[in-house]
């Protein structure tokens, strides 16, 4: 029998690379919790959002194909890349992110979502500057523009939320191998000889 204050860390010590691989594994993924929701809600729209018209008689969906209709409304090149980093990162990865629940795919949907967020302003604004006989922004614009907005924005709640358990995880790590260190040699050894 081990006296209280001697921890027995030899069936602790045979668990410690299981319990290591668990936590790295743990630390790929997210769990986006009720934001998941919102995410898949968001994507949705966003995807509602192509059929819907982007300016004029230019549909989302034409936009996106560079057709005759988008052509004839003077789509310019901010809206073509709005509407495609949409589509890839707002819709694509944000999906895969959810499926999977990867850390790195979250982080690459947030990044792409707030680029996408930041080029739809552009694209908002350059249908509202349009020379004049070209239409305004529509409808279509305006909620693709609002739902990628949602999405960046419950990306970064979830993206950030992990960060802060993965440095509570890391710090904890970083203790544990400080305490290891400062421990001697000799610390092990009983100083009591047994009979």
């Amino acid at each position: 029998m081990q006296p209280v204050s001697k921890p027995d860390n030899g069936e602790f010590d045979s668990f410690k690379g299981d319990i290591e691989a668990a936590e790295r594994r743990v630390a790929r993924e997210i769990d986006p919790g009720a934001r998941a929701l919102v995410i898949a809600i968001g994507v949705f729209v966003l995807l509602l959002s192509f059929v819907l018209p982007h300016t004029g008689g230019a549909k989302g969906l034409d936009v996106l194909i560079s057709s005759d209709v988008a052509v004839r409304e003077g789509i310019t090149l901010p809206s073509r890349v709005f509407i495609w980093l949409a589509l890839v990162f707002g819709v694509g990865f944000s999906m895969l992110a959810l499926l999977t629940r990867r850390w790195a795919l979250a982080w690459i949907a947030l990044a792409g979502s707030t680029v996408a967020s930041l080029v739809g302003l552009l694209a908002v604004w350059s249908r509202q500057t349009a020379p004049g006989g070209y239409p305004g922004p529509g409808i279509g614009l305006i909620v693709a523009w609002l739902a990628v907005i949602v999405v960046t924005y419950h990306w970064a709640r979830a993206v950030w939320v992990r960060t802060a358990v993965h440095l509570a995880a890391e710090e904890e790590r970083r203790r544990y191998v400080a305490e290891q260190q400062r421990k001697g040699l000799l610390d092990g050894l009983d100083d009591d000889p047994k009979d």
